[in-house]
């Protein structure tokens, strides 16, 4: 089947592959958080590359595609915008909470008042809960003296970046819409197969020829841009992708061959994981679509596991891995639940409220 033939169903898989994705990350911050070193993981060490790497570029895949698929069954800019700040801001705003009042107050070793009144507390809080500046990641005398230390939060980084693609897609998006009423010449389809092949072209250059020596913004751009805007171009051509068991485990085959070569295996891997993905997401069906009566833990994983962790090492200094990995995974999993029930999808709800925000504009 077509891939185009799948995407009307919302019955598929990918809150699944999210979780696993954001266990994925909790995997590997938990021996670069014990060592303090953030190459401290076994597949980094073999393939230069982590799994905490993998599940960053199976986030950003899974939402070029998904956004792009939110915005153009829209075609509302408003009603895009809002959409996005639901799904990322009040778990977000709710996670901060928690770092600056909870674990920032039981963690620091400054008192009470000395952290309360120290200016970072609040500009670790609203920098964070902004975004477009980046985030901060050190609360005042919290976590100090750890592996790893200072840092509350370090999987906020990847937060930045996903909302600059959000408006650089709706940049692109827009312009085309626009462009596409003056000449014919200028489609979806023309527009993202560029911008996608150009993408992993800019990508796999890097990988081989750094093309900015010592820029962490443009090597962060290059890969999650291309990630994303791959993920925007196979929902574009979706009509011209086939979904079958034949290729999927062609290209797996592939993948594990060229395993024996980093570099041959960072160009398969770049080329053949959208596809790996998306047949992942949505051709198995039965037990494992049971998962989508649960919620989307994915996003409280991804936000609340790095302080989770800090925290355990804070107070059990001789933690062993496997104790770090199964206790972080179940507390975070507790406050990702919570996340979801009590904040998260309930803001989801509120999505049909675009419509009193536009009629504002519109005054």
């Amino acid at each position: 089947m077509l891939l185009s033939e799948y995407t009307s169903d919302r019955n598929n898989n990918f809150n699944i592959i999210r979780f696993i994705a954001a266990f994925m990350v909790l995997y590997t911050h938990s021996f670069s958080l014990l060592s303090g070193d953030i190459l401290d993981e076994p597949l980094r060490r073999a393939m230069d590359m982590s799994f905490g790497d993998i599940a960053v570029d199976v986030f950003f895949i899974t939402s070029g595609f998904l956004i792009t698929s939110s915005y153009l069954n829209r075609r509302n800019l408003i009603a895009f915008a809002w959409a996005r700040i639901l799904r990322i801001y009040p778990g977000l705003i709710a996670a901060m909470i928690f770092c600056v009042f909870v674990i920032g107050i039981l963690f620091t070793n400054l008192t009470t008042a000395e952290y309360l009144s120290d200016s970072q507390t609040y500009k670790y809080f609203f920098k964070n809960i902004i975004l477009f500046f980046n985030v901060e990641f050190n609360l005042p005398g919290v976590f100090q003296g750890l592996p790893f230390s200072s840092t509350v939060n370090g999987s906020l980084w990847t937060l930045p970046y996903e909302v600059r693609m959000y408006v650089i897609l709706a940049f692109i998006l827009t312009l085309v819409v626009f462009f596409k009423r003056k000449t014919k010449s200028i489609t979806f389809k023309k527009v993202f197969l560029f911008i996608g092949l150009f993408s992993i072209f800019i990508l796999l250059l890097n990988h081989f020829y750094t093309l900015r020596e010592g820029s962490i913004f443009v090597e962060n751009m290059i890969r999650l841009g291309s990630a994303f805007f791959v993920g925007a171009m196979f929902y574009i051509w979706k009509e011209h992708i086939v979904l079958t068991y034949k290729w999927f485990f062609v290209l797996l085959l592939v993948l594990v061959i060229s395993s024996i070569d980093k570099d041959i295996f960072f160009i398969v891997y770049s080329l053949t994981l959208p596809y790996l993905i998306f047949f992942l997401a949505y051709v198995p069906k039965g037990v494992i679509r049971q998962f989508n009566k649960v919620g989307d833990y994915s996003y409280g994983m991804y936000i609340y596991a790095f302080p989770v962790q800090q925290s355990l090492i804070h107070l059990y200094p001789n933690i062993s891995i496997i104790e770090m990995i199964l206790y972080a995974f179940v507390i975070t999993l507790i406050l990702a639940i919570l996340s979801w029930n009590f904040i998260e999808k309930k803001f989801l709800k509120m999505k049909n409220n675009y419509i009193f925000i536009e009629n504002i504009f519109k005054r």
